[in-house]
């Protein structure tokens, strides 16, 4: 039913922020494995999905809560992934107001059995990353974190960076990286 030809990411964190590093979720020296791999989001969802109707935002506080705050996938994710799964017969939407609520049709319900192994794999890594990384983070973190993001889009889209203050901007957040890294 998803074959190769759709290769959904389960990247695009709380706004970016596995695929920055904020998280941990990345690969790299020293990193574990990553808790979604290239298109894991897809069933990851659909699983949600046949567990009880759900809206989008729904589904984005689900997974957020499945990875105690460390990873929220972005809307941007989450609505192509859903347009997907409906697009292949496997969740029908009903419009409600200004959401769909989204639930799994019998198609979606035979590829959830036929892949219950690849699920089932799906959340033990979700289970091991929520076992390394811990609770939530801090809130006061989470603050300080959107607070960083926005100023770098602020200043983003001011205009192209000069050199001057791209080598000002890149040594700020080294220097808060290594800051980081000793505490």
């Amino acid at each position: 039913m998803f074959g190769s030809g759709w290769e959904g990411r389960g990247g695009g964190g709380r706004h970016g922020r596995d695929r920055h590093g904020f998280g941990g979720f990345g690969r790299g020296p020293g990193r574990p494995e990553r808790p979604l791999e290239q298109g894991d989001l897809r069933w990851l969802v659909l699983d949600l999905i046949a567990v009880q109707p759900r809206h989008g935002y729904e589904i984005i506080k689900a997974i957020e809560e499945m990875m105690n705050g460390h990873y929220t996938p972005s809307p941007g994710v989450i609505y192509p992934t859903l347009t997907f799964l409906e697009e292949t017969g496997s969740i029908a939407s009903e419009s409600q107001a200004t959401k769909k609520l989204y639930s799994v049709t019998d198609e979606g319900r035979a590829a959830l059995e036929a892949n219950a192994e690849a699920i089932q794999a799906i959340r033990a890594r979700i289970e091991g990353a929520r076992m390394r990384f811990g609770g939530p983070p801090a809130p006061e973190m989470g603050r300080a974190m959107d607070n960083l993001r926005a100023a770098i889009q602020v200043r983003l889209s001011k205009g192209e960076l000069s050199p001057e203050s791209l080598a000002a901007i890149t040594a700020a957040l080294d220097r808060a990286a290594s800051e980081i890294e000793r505490s």
